[in-house]
Protein backbone atom coordinates (compact mmCIF):
# COMPACT_ATOMS: atom_id res chain seq x y z
CA UNK A 1 0.00 0.00 0.00
CA UNK A 2 2.82 2.30 1.04
CA UNK A 3 4.12 1.67 -2.39
CA UNK A 4 1.10 2.42 -4.55
CA UNK A 5 0.79 5.84 -2.42
CA UNK A 6 4.54 6.67 -2.91
CA UNK A 7 4.55 6.16 -7.02
CA UNK A 8 1.34 8.51 -6.73
CA UNK A 9 3.26 10.88 -5.24
CA UNK A 10 5.78 10.70 -7.03
CA UNK A 11 3.86 10.86 -10.68
CA UNK A 12 1.67 13.93 -9.16
CA UNK A 13 4.82 15.37 -8.43
CA UNK A 14 6.43 14.92 -11.85
CA UNK A 15 3.00 15.97 -13.61
CA UNK A 16 2.97 19.37 -11.18
CA UNK A 17 6.95 20.15 -11.90
CA UNK A 18 6.41 19.81 -16.03
CA UNK A 19 3.56 22.43 -16.18
CA UNK A 20 1.16 19.84 -17.50
CA UNK A 21 -1.07 21.14 -14.27
CA UNK A 22 -1.94 24.93 -13.05
CA UNK A 23 -3.60 25.76 -10.24
CA UNK A 24 -4.54 29.46 -11.50
CA UNK A 25 -4.88 30.43 -14.59
CA UNK A 26 -2.58 31.71 -16.71
CA UNK A 27 -2.66 34.84 -19.07
CA UNK A 28 0.31 35.15 -21.41
CA UNK A 29 1.31 36.56 -24.69
CA UNK A 30 1.02 34.49 -27.76
CA UNK A 31 4.14 32.94 -29.18
CA UNK A 32 3.82 34.88 -32.87
CA UNK A 33 6.10 33.38 -35.27
CA UNK A 34 5.91 34.85 -38.39
CA UNK A 35 3.16 37.85 -39.76
CA UNK A 36 1.84 38.71 -43.24
CA UNK A 37 0.18 41.72 -43.82
CA UNK A 38 -2.33 41.75 -46.57
CA UNK A 39 -3.74 44.57 -49.06
CA UNK A 40 -7.26 44.27 -50.19
CA UNK A 41 -8.30 45.33 -53.48
CA UNK A 42 -11.38 47.66 -52.16
CA UNK A 43 -12.03 50.73 -51.99
CA UNK A 44 -12.25 52.03 -49.48
CA UNK A 45 -8.37 50.42 -49.06
CA UNK A 46 -8.83 47.18 -46.44
CA UNK A 47 -5.48 46.01 -44.39
CA UNK A 48 -5.41 42.78 -42.59
CA UNK A 49 -2.40 41.01 -40.67
CA UNK A 50 -2.01 37.56 -40.54
CA UNK A 51 -0.04 36.16 -37.58
CA UNK A 52 0.73 32.54 -37.42
CA UNK A 53 2.29 31.07 -34.55
CA UNK A 54 2.19 28.10 -31.31
CA UNK A 55 -0.08 27.88 -28.09
CA UNK A 56 1.93 25.89 -25.17
CA UNK A 57 -0.91 23.31 -25.22
CA UNK A 58 -4.26 22.65 -26.45
CA UNK A 59 -6.39 23.84 -23.55
CA UNK A 60 -4.53 27.56 -23.88
CA UNK A 61 -7.00 29.90 -26.28
CA UNK A 62 -6.35 33.31 -27.96
CA UNK A 63 -8.12 35.68 -24.75
CA UNK A 64 -7.39 39.49 -26.33
CA UNK A 65 -6.49 41.13 -29.33
CA UNK A 66 -5.51 44.64 -28.53
CA UNK A 67 -4.44 47.06 -31.37
CA UNK A 68 -2.60 50.81 -31.08
CA UNK A 69 -1.54 52.82 -33.18
CA UNK A 70 0.95 56.00 -32.66
CA UNK A 71 1.83 57.68 -35.90
CA UNK A 72 3.10 54.98 -38.69
CA UNK A 73 3.93 52.37 -36.21
CA UNK A 74 0.60 49.66 -35.37
CA UNK A 75 1.27 47.38 -32.01
CA UNK A 76 -1.42 44.36 -32.00
CA UNK A 77 -0.74 42.36 -28.58
CA UNK A 78 -2.04 38.95 -28.62
CA UNK A 79 -3.16 37.67 -25.37
CA UNK A 80 -4.25 34.06 -24.25
CA UNK A 81 -5.81 32.33 -21.50
CA UNK A 82 -5.12 28.97 -20.11
CA UNK A 83 -8.01 27.82 -17.45
CA UNK A 84 -6.53 25.72 -14.45
CA UNK A 85 -6.03 21.77 -14.49
CA UNK A 86 -4.24 19.54 -16.36
CA UNK A 87 -3.63 19.50 -19.94
CA UNK A 88 -1.11 17.94 -22.26
CA UNK A 89 2.24 19.37 -22.95
CA UNK A 90 1.94 19.54 -26.82
CA UNK A 91 2.60 22.71 -29.15
CA UNK A 92 -0.77 24.06 -30.87
CA UNK A 93 -0.66 25.98 -34.51
CA UNK A 94 -2.78 29.18 -34.33
CA UNK A 95 -3.77 31.49 -36.79
CA UNK A 96 -5.43 34.62 -36.26
CA UNK A 97 -6.71 37.24 -38.96
CA UNK A 98 -7.01 40.99 -37.85
CA UNK A 99 -8.19 44.00 -39.49
CA UNK A 100 -6.42 46.70 -39.36
CA UNK A 101 -7.74 50.51 -38.75
CA UNK A 102 -5.97 52.16 -41.75
CA UNK A 103 -9.23 54.01 -42.21
CA UNK A 104 -8.95 57.84 -43.62
CA UNK A 105 -5.03 57.08 -42.58
CA UNK A 106 -2.35 59.55 -45.24
CA UNK A 107 -0.36 57.34 -48.14
CA UNK A 108 2.93 56.63 -46.47
CA UNK A 109 5.01 53.39 -45.02
CA UNK A 110 3.84 51.66 -41.64
CA UNK A 111 4.99 49.41 -39.48
CA UNK A 112 3.13 46.47 -38.02
CA UNK A 113 4.53 45.15 -34.65
CA UNK A 114 2.71 41.67 -33.54
CA UNK A 115 4.15 40.27 -29.65
CA UNK A 116 7.57 41.25 -31.32
CA UNK A 117 7.67 40.03 -34.85
CA UNK A 118 7.47 43.60 -37.53
CA UNK A 119 6.42 44.04 -41.19
CA UNK A 120 6.10 47.36 -42.79
CA UNK A 121 3.66 48.12 -45.13
CA UNK A 122 3.02 51.13 -47.80
CA UNK A 123 -0.39 52.91 -48.29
Amino acid sequence: MKKVLLLGLNIFIIVFLTGCFTLTPIISLAQVDEIEIVILETFPVQVQVIAKGNLPDPCTEISKIIQEREGNDFSITIKTYRPPGFCIQVLTPFEEIIDLEVSGLPAGIYTVDVNGITDTFEL
